[in-house]
């Protein structure tokens, strides 16, 4: 029995140093050691590994050689095992060859073995060895929860471009487990307790990267049903060479796993759909890389011929390319565009500067964009240039949007998501003709025939003059009071095409109409509130004239639209800055002043400089809306030609702010 097991140590000892030195052929992770202890009754052994890495190789006629020699040693310890079947250390041998020679599922079945041995061992050393492993169920248990981790951002349905099989999350799951990937994972797990966490999820990760396809639909597109239970690489089909083309560009660029939205949802299945269309942002967003098929871009084109694609049009377009950190381009015959063969075309300027061009958006955005409220009207003025609006992604929001679902009724879905999260109305402003869209927004609401203006910001030093010089006219009541009240309200939202506005309201005292060529279709009108300076309306609406001597029975607003950004607080600051600006006091505090107030006065100290800012900053010029009230209560706004600017005429004057309600708009 000892000459059997000494042979096998001696065949090992003289493997491991051939292997080393041999030339480059595959890797294996860790230097094996064997140490054996010999006493009076009994043979035991210890398995060590080092923590040094070594990379093993060899060319393929010292691959058939080292394949021969490792048969050998496996052959010594089975019949060792034949001799004692009762000992772990032979199978500890034969664990070991197996894993130098990558046959992993041989080399776990005798890991199990040397499990139960150990377990059955009357020996208490021998038994406790096994605390230097961990079982198999539980190293099954951790790699399972990666691979749940990792699908959970990862679409439901994938082709698998080794097979051109389209599976599901339990058939993906499965391919992984029976897999050589999967085997030396979880043979290493089982053998190293203190192997990292991160290097289990690196691992999972790599296996279940995935390529998405953006494209435009053609005649011929195929669905799930049509390539359910096939083989995409042997079916032949009308339409199939697009899908097959991209499956195998996909593999070849060394994935094992694609997505075709044409194929890889079950537009039957309403649950399924809605999930998948909720997700599409998510999934590109976390590929390892979208292909972009320029299918009427010719493989003799030129710069600019993506600009002209018809690719752009599309409604997806925009949330796809915007959503993914890794793109490249191919051409009608799957040849790299431009013949850029560099791994991610975001990194070209060339073709971002070409992708800018034709969509209106910024390189450095396409580059490194965010998903978010910030900058929406920007972002719905991107929308602008395409066909549909399914662009509720690039926002951050899921809402249920049909596929193919009528562009006007998914715009006005949107636009009323934007406004009910952001609380910025003026998100609208940026839509010319209302009309497109009445029957799901307030169409009044929107209508503007010039570009809205932008105001220019108060720096730190501008706001905190503006502070100190209201701390002698404002008292902490007063701040505090208007503070809270606007602090209480609610973002717009809308109901029955109705528009529920909180806003600052100031009562029109005065209308008059201003002289105008008998031609002209808009009137411009000088008009007068409570509160604010004078102004210039010009509309195309004729509105009844009156004044403080001549009243009329119709009320009239100029309204400030409530955006709860002005409150500061951390939930609704755009950032890390302006979080910051109200945390800290007006000026630092030595010990000796914190000493002398107590934490109550701190507090209401903070709260009066916040309550001072929001003043500093409702005093500045402000887009405002004039709204007309209807028989019912409700109000109507009154569109006019250019942006309303108005100003608080005494930005000291609390009383001429506290006017906050809530209004119902048509």
């Amino acid at each position: 029995k000892v000459g059997h097991l000494l042979k096998g140590f001696q065949a090992l000892r003289h493997l491991i140093p051939r292997l080393v030195t041999a030339k480059p052929r595959a890797q294996v992770s860790k230097s094996m050691i064997l140490a054996i202890n010999t006493g009076p009754a009994s043979v035991q052994s210890s398995l060590t590994l080092s923590s040094a890495s070594s990379v093993i190789v060899a060319n393929r006629s010292n691959a058939r050689l080292d394949k021969m020699f490792c048969d050998d040693v496996i052959l010594d310890a089975q019949k060792v095992i034949k001799l004692e079947p009762s000992s772990h250390v032979e199978y500890q041998l034969k664990h070991m060859v197996l894993r130098v020679a990558r046959c992993y599922s041989e080399a776990i079945k005798a890991f199990q073995m040397i499990l139960a041995k150990q377990h059955t061992a009357h020996d208490m050393q021998i038994r406790k060895l096994r605390e230097n492993y961990i079982s198999p169920s539980k190293a099954e248990g951790d790699i399972q929860k990666s691979i749940d981790a990792q699908l959970y951002t990862a679409p439901l349905r994938l082709l698998n471009t080794t097979t051109g099989h389209l599976c599901d999350r339990g058939a993906q799951i499965n391919t992984f487990k029976k897999s050589t990937e999967y085997n030396k994972l979880l043979s290493l797990v089982m053998t190293h307790p203190d192997l990292p966490v991160g290097h289990i999820a690196d691992t999972v990760a790599t296996y279940f990267r995935y390529v998405m396809l953006s494209h435009r639909w053609e005649g011929n597109e195929l669905l799930l049903h049509d390539i359910q239970d096939k083989i995409v690489y042997k079916w032949k089909a009308t339409g199939l060479t697009k899908l097959q083309s991209f499956c195998k560009v996909a593999r070849q660029a060394g994935f094992n796993w694609a997505w075709v939205d044409s194929c890889c949802i079950d537009q039957n299945n309403h649950v399924e759909l809605q999930k998948s269309l909720n997700s599409t942002f998510a999934w590109y967003h976390h590929s390892a890389l979208t292909f972009v098929y320029l299918s009427d871009v010719s493989p003799s084109s030129k710069s600019g011929a993506l600009a002209k694609s018809a690719w752009n049009t599309r409604g997806w377009t925009v949330p796809e390319f915007l959503a993914s950190k890794v793109i490249r381009f191919y051409q009608q015959d799957w040849t790299s565009y431009l013949n850029d063969v560099s791994p991610n075309h975001k990194e070209s300027v060339e073709i971002m500067h070409e992708l800018e061009d034709a969509t209106g958006i910024d390189a450095r955005v396409i580059v490194a964009f965010q998903p978010g409220m910030r900058d929406a009207r920007e972002k719905l003025q991107w929308a602008s240039m395409h066909i549909t609006y399914s662009l509720f992604g690039i926002f951050g929001m899921q809402l249920p949007i049909l596929y193919g679902e009528n562009a006007q009724n998914a715009l006005g879905q949107l636009l009323q998501e934007i406004v009910a999260r952001s609380g910025d109305i003026t998100a609208l402003d940026w839509i010319g003709q209302p009309s497109e869209f009445n029957s799901c927004l307030p169409a009044d609401i929107t209508s503007y025939a010039a570009p809205p203006c932008t105001f220019p910001t108060l720096s730190e030093d501008e706001i905190q003059t503006a502070v100190s010089a209201l701390r002698h006219t404002v008292t902490v009541c007063q701040a505090l009071k208007l503070f809270h009240q606007l602090e209480q309200l609610s973002a717009p939202r809308f109901a029955n095409c109705r528009l529920r506005l909180p806003c600052i309201v100031f009562p029109v005292t005065e209308i008059r109409r201003r002289p105008c060529a008998a031609h002209e279709t808009s009137i411009t009108y000088g008009v007068k509130a409570d509160g604010l300076g004078d102004l210039l309306i010009t509309t195309e609406e004729r509105l009844l004239q009156f004044s403080r001597l001549r009243p009329t029975r119709q009320t009239f607003l100029l309204v400030l639209p409530w955006d709860r950004h002005l409150l500061e607080l951390p939930d609704f600051a755009g950032d890390a800055e302006s979080m910051g600006d109200w945390l800290q006091p007006e000026s630092p505090l030595d010990d000796s002043v914190g000493d002398r107030m107590g934490d109550e006065e701190l507090a209401d100290s903070e709260s009066y400089s916040r309550a001072l800012r929001l003043i500093v900053r409702l005093g500045q010029p402000f887009g405002a809306f004039l709204l007309a009230q209807q028989r019912g209560g409700e109000y109507k706004r009154i569109a006019s030609d250019h942006d309303i600017i108005a100003q608080v005429m005494d930005g000291t004057s609390v009383h001429s702010m506290m006017d906050i309600r809530t209004l119902e708009i048509l």
